[in-house]
């Protein structure tokens, strides 16, 4: 009676095992993002540039993911420029590093705004928003 059961416990030990074994494997390359700037100036008037310090900060790492931006100017006007090369608007332009660049040069007295479309090559898309004004500099991210 002992060996008996002592083998049938063995028996559901080892099925309890195989049960648990799975081959399918989870594993993910699409993490959430979120961007991020430096603060800007207070005051920019006609004429004026400054430098948008972006940071893309990833919930998770996978070194095959690529990132690229587009923007759209609502209101006011200016150029936006990305390693010395104007940036045309509503046009995706790829990302080098995490950490980088964008120069805008205000062309007007009015409010200026931006927005900008992030998005990774899994399709995941952020979106962010600048507003300059003669006052005062706004940052939302949605």
């Amino acid at each position: 009676m002992k060996k008996t059961l002592s083998y049938f416990l063995y028996t559901m030990l080892v099925a309890c095992i195989v049960c648990a074994c799975n081959d399918n494997l989870d594993i993910v390359q699409d993490y959430g993002y979120s961007v991020e700037t430096l603060p800007l100036p207070k005051k920019m008037g006609q004429g004026e540039t400054v430098d948008l310090e972006f940071s893309i900060v990833r919930d998770g790492y996978y070194s095959g993911t690529q990132y690229r931006f587009r923007y759209f100017q609502n209101a006011g006007t200016g150029s936006l420029s990305y390693k010395g090369q104007t940036v045309p608007m509503n046009r995706f332009q790829d990302i080098d590093s995490d950490n980088f660049v964008l120069t805008y040069e205000c062309q007007c007295a009015e409010q200026q705004e931006l927005d900008f479309v992030f998005e990774n090559s899994f399709g995941r898309k952020v979106e962010y928003s600048i507003t300059f004004s003669a006052e005062q500099v706004q940052q939302t991210q949605e």
